[in-house]
This record gives C-alpha cells, structure tokens and sequence, in this order.
C-alpha cells in the first residue's frame, strides 16, 4: 500500500504523475530554447548595434573632415601607412576611421565583422597623447579574430552560451599590439566552436567571400580572410589549429602565417575546448603581402610579450635570417597522395617550382611520409582523444550550424556504434572507416602512447628532411574556394594544412594565380584518389572557380617563422614578376 502511495495510488493517479512529469520536461525544453532564442537575438542585436555604432563614428568624423580622401589612405600598402603615421603625414584619426568606413561596407556586403571594438577611440586617445611617436605598429587600426578577448567585450565563438560574458581584461597579444601603437578596431565572424574551415555560425550568421558570394571565405579565421581581402582592414590576427588561418589567406587571396606554435601567446585567447595538448594553436598574422606579415611578427616579438607571458621563449624577430638573399635549397611535391591536388592547384606548385629555378634556387623532390597514418590516426586521434565530449559540451543548448557538416552527429554516437561502422565501411570507404575509428575515448595510457607516436612521427619527418639538407618546402593549398557549406562536406580536404599542424612546422600561404578556364575543363575529370564520399564532394566544391585566387603553401622547420618568411618573399616575388612578364 506505501508503495502504491508513493507511486500515486491508482493506476489514474501514476497516469497523471506521469503526465506531469512528461509536462515538466516539455515545459524544462520550452524554457531552454527560449533562453536559446533570446541569447541568439541578443548577440545578433549586439552585432546590429556595433555597426551601427560603427556607422555613426564614421559619420561623425566625415562631417568634421570634409574632402579627405579616404581611397588614398586605403591604398597605402602597410609599410608605406607606417612611414606616414611615424612622420607625422597621416593621423591615426584618419587611418582608423578611413578602415571603420571600410569596414563597416565591407560587413554590410558579407557579413564578417561581429562587433566594432568602442575601446578603440580610447587606444586612439593614447597614442594621440604619446609624446613621441614610438611602436612598431604606431597608429595602425587591426582587426581581430573572435576568439581574442578584448576587455568589456564578448568572445562567442558562435555559441550562444557565451554571449553576455565579457572579458575582463585584453588577451596578451592584443595588450602587445597596443604596446607597439597598433589600435584594434573590430571583431571578425568565425565558424560555430571554430572546427570548421567554412565561416558560419547561428548568433552572426554566414560570412561570404569577398570575391564570389557563392564561396566560403574558408575558417576558421574566415572573418579575418574576408575583411582583409575586401579591403576593410590593413592587418589581422588569427588562430590555426588545422589550416584555420590558411584556408581564409588561400580561399581569399591574401597572405597568412601559422608561426610555430609556441612562438606566440595564446595567453587570454578564447576557446572551446582546453587541455588538449596533441595538436596545438598557433597564432599569426594575416594580410595582402609577406612583409606586413613579417611586421606584425617584429612587432609581437618584443620584451612585452615576454614579459606579459613568460611561457613563450624570449626569441625577438631574426632580422638577418628574413633580409637574406642565399639561394635556397627547396623540397616540393605536387601531390600529397592522400587528397588529389585540383588542376589549379597542381599548376601553381609546378609553375612556382619553374620560377624559383629560374631565380637560382634548388629544387628537390620530398614528401613527407606516412601522411595519411598522420592525418586520419595522429591528428584525427589527437584532437577527439576524450571522443569528443569537451567538444559537444558547446552545442548543449546550441542549434548546429551546416557548416560543421556532421562532425557533431559523428562525435554524439557512441564508441561501440563507430567502431561497427568502422569495420563496415572498410572495404568501400577506407578513409572514413579509419578517421571514425580514431574518434574513440582513450585512457590516460593510450593518450600517452599517442603523445609519443605524433613525437616519433615528427623526429621520422625531421629526419627526412635532414637528409636531403632542406632549408624549406613548397607545398599545394587548398584552393580555389570551396562553395559554402561544402568545407563541412570534405574532411578530408583538409590534408595538405593538417600535417603540419601535427607536426608543428612553420608554415604560410601566397596566393600565385588565379583558376583558369582550362583549370574548371580539368576539374570536370577529377575522381580524387578513393573516389569516396569526400573526394566527390570536393570536386563539386571545387567548381564555377574561374578567376578565384590560388595559393601555394611555403614551409619551415620548428622555430625557422623567420625563414619560412623569407621563402614566403621570395614565391611572392617571383610569382609578381612571372605575372608582370605575361601581361
């Protein structure tokens, strides 16, 4: 009879707590997804506010400067805007509000800044105040990847939970770029969590490139990629942990470096998931040519940011290794062997290859082994070595955004379920099958022995290239620009950036050419290697691409950023010179 009570009596009477409790969690779902609707609209109202804030600012000071001519000042290359700054011919006022202009059309076109960093008129106000101009980057606006905390502003990362959580202090780098007079201005868009070389997310929306709305601006610094390939920023700063500041440089035809991991604070920076330490982030700048990049690197090398973060080695720019004009001895390969290069692709590295010849440079045949083993076991096993859950803890409450493609729908089955489908799809689909089984929760013991693979791996690469005696390596990128929404749908794409992440090399991007009419006839032939699912898509991706920009990737040993630079330089001056001859 008490458990009779206790379970409410009569059958009725447990149908109607029954009901209740079925009420209960109907009206706990209703009560979440509000809170969801509401945090999503107030992120996306915050957007709407900072532009227009941005807009006003911008106005403001157009009525205050009538006939300045702000086209001249956006034409400035960046070392020619530092000279003006310094000597005292152009106003960071003017500099700041001519990019604020510029970018707020830019955004209004494509979508990638989130927010307009107000505390940049008081950083204007300090460097105004300086009695002596001084900094590396004196007066120059920057604008910045999401996942840097700015005081008094959000880091979204494109998840909803995190709107309405301000930092409460700058992020060491931004605190460095202040230090050497640069004035950060805006936030740009990235991908929701930032596992995604597409730019998309349900609190900004789609960022598209500039150059083809149908493409991505790639990711996840793809707010980044498209706000300086469209003109409304001079500099930027990004974060890659798989090709993240590579894809937007290759996707939108401008310049991106992914320094060594170490080399640069991530002290303060915004992520989602934390403690994994198999593959790690890099922090890099990002522009329209190498020696912006080489300057910004100058610049975030200095006794501040040794001093803001003791952690990072005290190892300030190498002016000699990057002023070098020593012919260099230079690994290539045309073809990873795991992704099938696209015709474009493929001609850039040859072609690039021919130039740097004909400059009195070495080339040497090289391709670093085992490459697959890196991608689909070391990275994949790396990254998702908990099976995903520090991940999927960001999407609890969250809409999926397309762009991840099924990446959340992988990670939320479990062990046993991948494992069947691994062994499943082998015979037909390898590729998957081996990336769904390295998506598996390992023990403290096996995340040691993967520790100690991707260090065996590294000192076996290493070795290679010893052995040949190169300085760097020419690489293929990814590129032309995906299609929206395809980045998600071709996982394995991602190959030729990937491995050097594990690795932890040094590594950039240089746009070279653009596709041809040719290129897209070629592409219609493309099959891929495997012929699986990833190669099928990449090629749909891959199309309607004449005239988008192609890059290739340059590559350097552990801690050689400088030299991977100067090789940078050099493809981009004999790419220049190879156009400037066929025009």
């Amino acid at each position: 009879m008490a458990q009779e009570q206790l379970l409410g009596g009569s059958g009725l009477g447990r149908a109607a707590l029954a009901c209740c409790l079925v009420a209960a969690v109907v009206a706990l779902r209703c009560w979440v997804a509000r809170g969801r609707r509401q945090a999503l609209s107030r992120g996306s109202r915050q957007q709407e506010e900072a532009l227009e804030a941005m807009a006003q600012s911008v106005r403001a000071f157009r009525s205050q400067n009538p006939g300045l001519d702000e086209e001249t000042v956006l034409a400035l290359p960046l070392d020619q805007l530092v000279q003006k700054l310094k000597n005292q011919a152009l106003s960071p006022e003017t500099a700041l509000y001519s990019y604020l202009g510029k970018a707020w059309e830019v955004t209004k076109e494509i979508n990638c800044v989130t927010n307009y960093l107000g505390d940049c008129k008081a950083q204007l106000a300090e460097v105004a105040r300086q009695s002596e101009v001084c900094g590396l980057l004196y007066g120059v606006p920057i604008s910045l990847k999401e996942c840097f905390q700015c005081k008094d502003q959000d880091s979204t990362l494109g998840l909803c939970q995190n709107i309405g959580f301000p930092a409460t202090e700058d992020s060491v780098v931004v605190q460095v770029l202040k230090k050497q007079g640069a004035i950060p201005f805006v936030h740009t868009n990235v991908p929701q969590s930032m596992f995604s070389y597409d730019c998309s997310n349900p609190i900004f929306g789609r960022t598209l490139n500039p150059l083809n709305s149908s493409k991505s601006p790639g990711g996840s610094s793809g707010g980044e990629g498209a706000l300086i390939a469209g003109g409304g920023s001079i500099l930027g700063l990004g974060t890659d942990i798989g090709g993240s500041i590579r894809f937007p440089a290759a996707f939108c035809g401008i310049c991106g470096l992914k320094p060594t991991s170490g080399r640069i604070s991530k002290c303060g920076m915004k992520e989602c998931v934390s403690g994994q330490l198999a593959v790690h982030t890099s922090v890099g700048p990002m522009a329209k040519d190498v020696d912006s990049l080489a300057l910004c690197l100058r610049a975030l090398l200095s006794e501040d940011m040794f001093l803001l973060d003791p952690t990072v080695p005290p190892m300030p720019f190498r002016e000699a290794i990057y002023a070098s004009t020593k012919p260099l001895r230079i690994g290539y390969y045309a073809s990873d062997g795991y992704t099938m290069p696209s015709p474009s692709m493929k001609r850039a590295v040859l072609d690039t290859k021919a130039l740097l010849e004909a400059a009195g440079h070495t080339l040497v045949p090289f391709i670093p082994s085992n490459i697959d083993y890196a991608i689909e076991v070391l990275m994949a096993g790396g990254l998702f070595s908990d099976g995903g859950k520090a991940l999927l803890e960001n999407f609890k409450g969250n809409s999926v955004d397309p762009c991840l493609g099924d990446l959340t729908v992988i990670l939320r089955m479990p062990n046993w379920i991948r494992g069947l489908l691994s062994i499943l799809l082998w015979p037909l689909l390898p590729r998957l099958a081996t990336f769904l089984n390295s998506l598996k929760s390992r023990s403290a013991g096996e995340l040691w022995n993967l520790h100690h693979k991707i260090e065996e791996y590294r000192h076996s690469v290493i070795s290679q290239w010893k052995m040949l005696n190169l300085d760097v390596v020419l690489t293929p990128m990814l590129s032309p620009a995906l299609t929206v929404n395809y980045p998600g749908k071709a996982t394995g794409a991602v190959s030729y950036t990937m491995l050097y992440n594990c690795l932890d090399f040094p590594a950039g991007v240089v746009p070279v050419s653009t596709v041809t009419q040719e290129d897209e006839k070629e592409l219609q032939k493309y099959r891929g290697y495997f012929g699986d699912i990833w190669d099928l898509r990449l090629r749909k991706g891959l199309k309607n691409s004449v005239g988008m920009p192609v890059a290739v990737q340059c590559v350097a040993l552990p801690w050689q950023d400088e030299l991977c630079l100067r090789f940078m330089r050099e493809v981009e001056r004999v790419s220049q010179e190879g156009r400037r001859k066929q025009i």
